[in-house]
């Protein structure tokens, strides 16, 4: 039983137990509220750089499988648990998931206070930690040196390198081009549910090349950290819109927003879990959400103000966004609410055939509530069934 322990940027020691291959790493320290999905988040691209605090007690006990992966492998800088199942129990499962960590060389700690993690995180905000078997001094200077997730690019680290092409499940209705910002691969499997050919792009795919393929709608795809120095894409996106319709998730509605002309900022900790209650202005109904995602898009910059603050009695406000903005591509109004803190969680054009949302649809792991996304995108291309 080697000792393994998190430390904060702040100097705060978290103490367990090392599993997994007991390497070192360092990210950004996020908690994570869903209750199954383990390997799926770990292999979900959007992780990359970040050390993932599971709040759900017991983790492993299901196992792993390749059936769940996300990506080609796991890219999550880290994973810390309280208690790591030493059972599998699963027909599903080909292997303990404690292998799976070692196998891929992830540094994982187990036995570690995550309720008291989870609280510090809340209170504090999410920060650079660092997590393995070294001293306490050797993590805090790693984590010390990190510099978090603001201004970095990483979603060019986690696209493809080349394009490539899924074929649809049953007769094709039509082709969509997906630009690869940390795609999951599961948003692929719906999408080719629907009678749609996915082509899936590097993120630095020019608008050009995405039209030269005479696709029927752009995929925008959910990717990790901050979406403002991601400006290819952005470029690319200003000059396809009103030219080819558009989804985005997550990542993909981040860029949206921006490319639209309005600005995006840090969360405090971030969304991340299988919990988080979304309301749909269009008819007042309320979705239980799958997110991952640490910035957020501020249509009030669109409108050329600042968002009033959130109500003291931390109900949430409707006031918290604009009931539409102009942008350079027309209107543009707010279509989804998150009711934990107000935040915008999804927008749609109305001048040119775009829209985007910040959580996942694609449930993988979480709730499948909003999977009428990927019908209505294939209506917004005259291509349902």
């Amino acid at each position: 039983m080697t000792p393994g322990r998190l430390v904060l940027a702040d100097g705060t020691v978290f103490s367990g137990r090392a599993i997994g291959d007991g390497a070192v790493s360092v990210g950004e320290v996020v908690f994570n509220t869903a209750m199954t999905g383990y390997q799926e988040v770990l292999s979900d691209p959007s992780y990359a750089g970040q050390i993932v605090t599971m709040t759900a007690p017991h983790i492993g006990n299901y196992g792993a499988t390749p059936d769940d992966e996300q990506a080609p492998h796991p890219v999550a800088a880290g994973l810390v648990v309280r208690s790591m199942s030493r059972a599998t129990s699963s027909w599903r499962a080909a292997g303990s998931f404690t292998d799976y960590l070692a196998r891929h060389g992830i540094a994982a700690v187990t036995d570690v206070d995550t309720r008291r993690l989870t609280r510090h995180i809340r209170e504090c905000g999410a920060m650079s930690g660092a997590v393995g078997t070294a001293d306490p001094d050797a993590l805090l200077a790693l984590a010390s040196a990190h510099g978090g997730m603001a201004g970095r690019d990483l979603a060019g680290g986690v696209s493809t390198a080349e394009p490539y092409r899924r074929p649809p499940t049953g007769p094709r209705r039509g082709h969509v081009v997906a630009y690869d910002l940390g795609l999951k691969q599961d948003i692929v499997v719906q999408l080719n549910r629907r009678g749609l050919e996915v082509q899936v792009v590097p993120a630095a795919t020019p608008a050009d090349a995405v039209l030269a393929e005479r696709p029927d709608g752009v995929f925008l795809s959910n990717g990790p950290g901050d979406p403002e120095p991601v400006r290819t894409t952005i470029r690319a996106v200003q000059d396809l819109l009103g030219r080819v319709p558009i989804l985005g998730i997550c990542l993909g509605h981040q860029i949206l927003g921006l490319a639209l002309g309005a600005r995006t900022y840090k969360l405090p900790f971030g969304h991340h879990g299988g919990n988080h209650p979304v309301r749909r202005f269009g008819d007042g109904r309320v979705e239980i959400t799958a997110q991952n995602h640490g910035f957020a898009v501020d249509l009030w910059s669109l409108a050329g103000g600042e968002a009033p603050p959130q109500p003291a009695h931390g109900l949430v406000s409707p006031d918290l966004l604009p009931p539409a903005v102009d942008s350079h591509f027309g209107r543009v109004v707010p279509t989804h609410q998150n009711l934990n803190d107000g935040t915008l969680e999804g927008l749609r054009c109305e001048e040119v055939p775009a829209f985007s949302v910040q959580y996942h649809p694609e449930a993988a792991p979480g709730p499948n509530d909003a999977m009428g996304l990927f019908d209505e995108f294939a209506a917004l291309m005259g291509v349902a069934a």
